[in-house]
């Protein structure tokens, strides 16, 4: 029983001094589980970070579990903020988006179910804040890690409102 890439069908232990980390300049994100049921890791992100921009999964349902601070999502074409203790889960084909809310830090749990293996997605995005990498990699790889990006007028004007 060990973190990372296990079977469904085994029970997964990932202790937090063991997990994997990957950094970049806004945000932390630790890796916890990478099987065929579900993914999950753990994102901090500092004061107004950006997340993810507007894209959708086209078989994953993804989970967000806010567990301090505050975290500003898009969910098709509505803009909210979640805050301590709030859940929420988008099923396929719907776009959104996350960052940090507008001068607060976020610290949120997310999962993907079915998982799929986005551990290496989740190394790649951190090689491309951090520079180490081309952003051409991430749209090459979009169908592989079944994270598709969209255009967003709502959530582009949401985040400029921010600045």
């Amino acid at each position: 029983m060990t973190a990372s890439s296990q079977p469904a069908t085994s029970p997964l232990l990932t202790r937090h001094a063991e997990a994997e980390t990957c950094a970049d300049p806004s945000s932390t994100m630790t890796l916890l589980a990478d099987s065929a049921g579900f993914t999950s890791y753990r994102s901090t992100f500092a004061e107004g970070a950006v997340g993810a921009p507007a894209h959708f999964h086209t078989s994953a349902t993804e989970l967000f579990f806010v567990i301090s601070g505050s975290l500003r999502v898009l969910v098709g074409e509505e803009v909210t903020v979640l805050g301590v203790g709030d859940f929420l889960a988008v099923p396929p084909h719907t776009p959104h988006a996350f960052a940090a809310a507008p001068g607060r830090e976020a610290d949120v749990l997310f999962v993907f179910t079915p998982g799929m293996g986005r551990f290496d997605y989740l190394r790649l995005l951190g090689r491309v804040m951090r520079g180490e990498a081309d952003p051409a990699e991430i749209a090459a790889s979009a169908d592989h890690y079944d994270n598709h990006y969209v255009d967003s007028p709502v959530w582009r004007a949401a985040l400029e409102s921010a600045t």
